[in-house]
């Protein structure tokens, strides 16, 4: 399926909404080697629109493994949850770093489920890169609202 045409004013304006960084893993774009992502936080397979309040940024490793999912099992309860909205929700409120930097921990079930679904503590790729910009004093980022 052809993506619809998103507005260039519209990126503009959710790249400076979503602070440059990753909604979900808080990578930002100076230190990313790739362009984060324009991603529907409902995904188009799911019903979601390219509304510009359905639209937030996303590493290319967080949409990869987000892809059309909405939901993620918390591995605490065994049930379902939706996922993190970044748009609607705080991280802070959801996740914090582990006491290396390394892992995002979840801390409700929805964090819990969207670590597990994301892979936000255990795709290696992610963890390498982590663990060079922990080693550069990149990482974790500063706290902040989100």
């Amino acid at each position: 399926m052809p993506r619809e045409h998103i507005p260039a004013e519209v990126v503009r304006r959710v790249w400076a909404a979503a602070g440059i960084r990753c909604g979900y893993c808080l990578a930002p774009q100076h230190i990313v080697l790739v362009s984060l992502e324009i991603e529907h936080l409902v995904p188009l397979a799911a019903g979601g629109t390219s509304d510009e309040s359905n639209l937030w940024l996303a590493c290319p490793i967080c949409n990869g493994h987000k892809s059309s999912k909405t939901t993620g099992t918390d591995p605490i309860t065994s049930q379902p949850y939706p996922l993190f909205h970044p748009r609607t929700q705080n991280w802070h409120d959801h996740f914090a770093w582990s006491d290396d930097g390394l892992r995002i921990v979840g801390l409700t079930p929805t964090g819990r489920a969207t670590v597990a679904a994301l892979h936000l503590d255990s795709d290696p790729i992610a963890l390498e890169v982590r663990s060079y910009w922990i080693a550069a004093g990149w990482h974790p980022p500063a706290a902040q609202q989100s």
